[in-house]
């Protein structure tokens, strides 16, 4: 048996679409505001938190290998049929941000949107569908107490 927490997974895809508002919004903006850029930065960051947690909590729950890094969460969800490869590929692209958006933030480029944001509102919809379904296909369902 094991034992997966949905509620925690779930709280983290419920702030996706939030997350993808927010991107959705800058990367559309025809100004280039740094308060537009501080808030693409943060959302981005908060994506790759929000996908690497609930690649984590899938992991210990299923007792899956464990990862070395923040791309080796992908890339044991795309292993375990949590993603597919193209989904797998798109959320490397996110996760490599992670060090540039945490160590190199004062090197970080704010002179425009980045190029991830515009198509992220789509990656993550189909990230958030494609756990649940996963969850639903284990017999996962959320604690109730």
């Amino acid at each position: 048996m094991y034992y997966v927490d949905r509620s925690q997974i779930e709280r983290r895809l419920d702030l996706l679409p939030r997350i993808s508002q927010v991107l959705a919004e800058t990367a559309a903006a025809d100004e280039d505001k740094l308060m537009l850029r501080f808030a693409e930065e943060r959302a981005l960051h908060l994506a790759i938190e929000a996908i690497t947690d609930v690649g984590s909590y899938l992991i210990d729950g299923f007792i899956m290998r464990d990862a070395s890094s923040y791309e080796d969460i992908v890339e044991i969800m795309r292993d375990e049929s949590v993603i597919d490869h193209e989904l797998a590929l798109q959320l490397t692209g996110l996760v490599r941000l992670r060090k540039p958006l945490v160590q190199e933030y004062v090197d970080w480029d704010r002179s425009h949107a980045h190029e991830l944001s515009a198509a992220l509102p789509g990656v993550l919809r189909a990230f958030s569908i494609r756990v649940k379904a996963y969850l639903d296909q284990e017999g996962i369902q959320a604690y109730i107490g």
